[in-house]
């Protein structure tokens, strides 16, 4: 059962090219699988039903894993089983009946644009400071995944046509706008750097920034301008797609934009965008003002 889970991740990462974390995920959501499939006297994924299916759910309900959590792992054991069945391993998939639990929606966290403006301000001339400004104004720019920026490389850069190469989720190419403000900010760090090839953005050590250290510096610049909630990369991420669409209305756009395989994973910002628009009309229309 074992080696099964571990040819299911070699295919992952070979012939669909998962993001290293998407393969972490997996792995971890099949491994309580497997120990779980042992308790219960399962040896052979073909004798896996969806009734040890249904009492795996029940029992993470008890150990109170969230409805997003179960319905990943679930997500990931759907498509474990549809593996097996295309190498003709299982005769059917057991796990496609089951239901999923329901998940109330939670909006992401975003960030308005005065606070974006008071990260981006440069507070010195060092090599850590502009770079630290171009990593911010880059996720922003161009709407990244943390993933996306740490796997940068100087030749991604295309500041003839202003445009960014983007190695996304899944190992799908996308070309991404890169705004002016971009790439005087990346011009600044280069020319201070003094790179021409390979990784764009470094740590102390010459080496690849890693995601963790980008974590960590725009956590701290944010408590460092007076924000007073804990800011991560996503964060900048949302507030690019949520500015984007307040000034473009064109959801597809956003899609295109984000990197999104489905518009249904973009659709979450018109809810943002109704939030503002909400906000906006209970200040300024005349019909929204209480009456004393």
């Amino acid at each position: 059962m074992k080696k099964q889970i571990t040819q299911f991740l070699l295919y992952l990462r070979v012939e669909r090219h998962y993001a290293i974390n998407t393969q972490q995920a997996y792995q971890r959501d099949l491994q309580q699988l497997l120990s779980f499939a042992n308790q219960q006297g399962v040896h052979s994924w073909i004798d896996l039903s969806s009734d040890h299916l249904n009492l795996l759910v029940m029992k993470m309900r008890h150990a109170n894993s969230s409805g997003r959590t179960i319905r990943r792992h679930l997500s990931s054991i759907r498509c474990f089983l549809a593996y097996l069945v295309d190498q003709s391993y299982l005769p059917s998939n057991c796990a496609l009946g089951l239901q999923p639990p329901k998940i109330n929606q939670n909006l992401p966290k975003t960030l308005d644009y005065d606070q974006l403006t008071l990260m981006l301000n440069p507070r010195s001339n060092s090599l850590s400071e502009l770079r630290d400004v171009a990593i911010i104004e880059v996720i922003y720019s161009c709407g990244l995944r943390v993933s996306e920026l740490v796997s940068l490389d100087m030749n991604d850069i295309d500041t003839e046509q202003g445009f960014l190469k983007v190695m996304g989720k899944g190992g799908k190419m996308r070309h991404t706008p890169l705004g002016e403000s971009a790439q005087k900010a990346i011009g600044h760090y280069l020319q201070k750097i003094g790179i021409t090839q390979g990784a764009l953005f470094l740590n102390n050590r010459q080496a690849r920034i890693s995601v963790r250290a980008i974590q960590e510096m725009i956590k701290k610049r944010a408590l460092e301008v007076g924000i007073k909630i804990n800011v991560h990369p996503h964060m900048l991420r949302h507030a690019a797609a949520t500015h984007f669409l307040q000034s473009s209305h064109d959801l597809r756009s956003v899609q295109a934009f984000l990197g999104h395989e489905s518009i249904k994973s973009t659709q979450v910002y018109t809810h943002l965008d109704f939030l503002e628009l909400s906000k906006v009309y209970d200040q300024c229309h005349p019909r929204a003002k209480k009456t004393s």
